[in-house]
């Protein structure tokens, strides 16, 4: 029987909420959102037709609160229920309650998430569906880790069982990092899920990580939509996912789109789910199913032209699958990269703020799923993601250049981010040559940001130096019919500082009659014309040659996006900020977070390499290590400090004489 859904609530935020409501829109359904405090102004929730606040801030309060969910649901009048992925979409606890209050659940079983969301039960259950595993135990409170590792064998990973998206995963290769890891990725794991439980893994160090798309619907039919790699990683999470792999034959596609299959009827499996494998050469082990859509499901779509998310709703319905196996077909090469606000200079580490700009290329053809905009805010509480940038076309080199090229000319100012980072991915032979196993960004080490030449930047000065100027001769209270750097006599040139790593750029500009300027910067004698300005967007011919670009302000930094990227400049004030203040031997926060654990007092000795302090933000953990040996000086945070982007925690002193801190 069809039960047709004309409302659906979507638990979730971002580009995935927008992503669901895309499809559910399309098919005539209205959707309701739900957000925590901090979303209320983000995309998602002016575009469903309804929105209800789930009056918190955190990921606990909000988004996995199944009672406030269910009440949001209820009160709007809804039919149906989509998770989305994260959250609340693996959790048989919630599924069951939506289904008990008479809601349809958009996912599969109950009994399907309950034992593949499980990864050590699910592993069982493919061990006798004949499914290849890798060896693995659970980690029992008061079990001898140290005998159950040695089991395993090193090295190892430690992995949360109700994991996903490389929260609560530590690679271990002796048995002195063992505990700690063990500790860590409990903590990690009870934050991200609700739920600490771990278990060890043998760990594969260069394998590839290659999962099948499986669907299937309430009258038995079950079908694999062909793999998608997803193998350049970092901290265990995809960055950049391609379908089809460049690897997998026709004889091994078969063998694993069968053995998906297989663990899927395993289960009695409808709805969309995602069956991942490491593989070695012709060989492949089970590693997890996810029962919910999968973040990089778009790489999938483009390949096959089947909107997956209809087909998920189409499903819950109670309607039949739209296609059969011999139906699907794979057409060219999709590949999809992961904007983040992180800093691959940092190891990755998230950062936050406000988007001053979010805009997307207009060069080539891609499809970008976002759930930010210009203004949008990025904050500590939840997953980092920008966008999703996907590109289509004939062949895999061609999809990885069009993709690098239209992120390049991706405007993201205010926040950093790892675009520039998978620019430089996209671009390494090795990736073109399809080497692409897990440990990639370890073997080949690309460039974790993009060096502009020396014209890059003194070009990027004068298009400052041109959007100041004109923006003072704007605001000009008297005379402002004159042209900007207008004088009745000869006048020294006008004279601006900027800063770009560390470096100075002094640039002198002078107004020619002609209307054009004269421009002298590095050393270089140059003639400089505005022939465009709009806004943000201002073009300039540099000795005859015509260059755009778009320039924003922040305080004293300036953002300017040229053709080959985007270059951040700090224009030196011209008198110093007396309240600026130095901090010597000051250990400062790499990100805002939380302050999860101290190990260190005032006064206390350090040796370096110490762990001192331990934050937490964007459900990761991050090590707050000593640089040098020494004692400390001062300690700001205790446990339970919230503490923003580049506060001050401790001081560290190289004074190795311990009286020197007595009280």
């Amino acid at each position: 029987m069809v039960h047709r859904i004309k409302k659906m609530l979507i638990v979730n935020r971002g580009e995935i909420a927008r992503r669901i409501m895309r499809s559910a829109h399309n098919m005539g359904i209205s959707t309701v959102a739900v957000y925590a405090d901090g979303d209320v102004n983000e995309p998602f929730v002016s575009e469903a037709d309804q929105a209800v606040s789930l009056d918190g801030e955190t990921s606990l309060e909000t988004y996995l609160n199944q009672n406030k969910v269910l009440v949001a649901a209820k009160s709007t009048g809804v039919d149906a229920i989509h998770p989305g992925y994260g959250f609340l979409s693996e959790n048989k606890t919630f599924a069951a309650s939506v289904i008990e209050a008479g809601i349809i659940w958009v996912g599969p079983s109950v009994n399907a998430i309950a034992q593949m969301g499980d990864k050590l039960s699910s592993k069982s259950l493919m061990i006798k569906a004949g499914v290849p595993t890798l060896p693995s135990i659970e980690i029992a409170k008061g079990a001898d880790i140290v005998k159950l590792a040695l089991d395993i064998g090193y090295p190892l990973l430690v992995k949360a069982s109700a994991g996903g998206g490389g929260k609560g995963m530590r690679i271990v290769l002796t048995e002195t990092e063992l505990l700690e890891a063990v500790e860590s990725a409990r903590r990690e794991a009870a934050t991200a899920f609700g739920d600490d439980r771990i278990f060890l893994e043998r760990w594969l160090a260069s394998s590839r990580h290659i999962e099948i798309q499986v669907f299937g619907d309430h009258h038995g039919n079950l079908v694999h939509c062909f793999e998608r790699e997803c193998s350049i990683q970092r901290r265990h999470q995809k960055i950049i996912e391609e379908a089809p792999s460049s690897v997998v034959t026709e004889e091994l596609r078969q063998k694993m789109g069968d053995a998906a299959v297989a663990a899927a009827k395993a289960i009695d499996y409808y709805s969309a789910g995602t069956v991942e494998f490491l593989v070695d050469g012709k060989d492949f082990w089970f590693l997890e199913m996810n029962t919910r859509l999968q973040v990089e499901h778009p790489v999938t779509e483009e390949i096959t032209g089947i909107d997956l998310v209809r087909e998920q709703i189409r499903i819950a319905q109670g309607q039949r699958l739209g296609f059969k196996q011999n139906d699907i077909t794979i057409d060219g090469h999709a590949i999809e990269a992961r904007v983040y606000a992180e800093d691959p200079k940092q190891d990755f580490l998230p950062t936050s703020g406000r988007l001053l700009l979010f805009e997307r290329s207009s060069l080539a053809d891609a499809r970008y799923d976002t759930g930010v905009e210009t203004g949008s805010t990025i904050g500590i509480e939840f997953d980092p993601m920008l966008a999703k940038v996907i590109v289509h076309a004939p062949t895999r080199e061609e999809a990885a250049l069009r993709l690098a090229r239209v992120l390049e000319t991706t405007r993201i100012k205010g926040i950093t981010s790892n675009r520039d980072f998978l620019v430089e991915v996209l671009r390494t032979q090795a990736f073109l040559d399809g080497d692409t196993t897990t440990d990639f960004i370890e073997r080949f080490d690309p460039p974790r940001n993009w060096s502009p030449s020396r014209s890059d930047v003194v070009e990027a000065s004068i298009a400052a130096a041109m959007v100041a100027q004109g923006d003072r001769r704007a605001k000009a209270k008297v005379l402002s019919s004159l042209p900007s750097g207008w004088r009745n006599s000869e006048m020294p040139p006008e004279t601006v500082v900027y800063l770009f790593q560390g470096e100075m750029f002094v640039l002198d500009y002078q107004s020619q009659r002609d209307g054009s300027y004269s421009v002298s910067i590095d050393n270089r004698d140059l003639s400089v014309a505005i022939k465009h300005r709009d806004g943000r967007e201002i073009a300039l011919e540099i000795q005859g040659r015509l260059v755009p670009f778009t320039v924003l302000v922040e305080d004293n930094l300036w953002f300017v996006h040229g053709p080959m990227g985007q270059i951040e400049l700090y224009e030196e004030p011209r008198f110093p900020d007396p309240s600026a203040t130095d901090v010597g031997g000051g250990l400062s926060a790499p990100m805002p977070g939380n302050v999860v654990a101290t190990y260190v007092s005032r006064g206390e000795s350090v040796i370096e390499g110490q762990l001192l302090i331990i934050l937490e933000g964007m459900k990761m953990e991050h090590r707050i290590e000593s640089p040098h040996s020494g004692f400390i000086e001062q300690m700001f945070v205790v446990e339970g400090d919230q503490v923003s982007n580049g506060q001050i925690l401790a001081v560290l002193s190289k004074n190795l004489d311990p009286n020197a801190f007595k009280k």
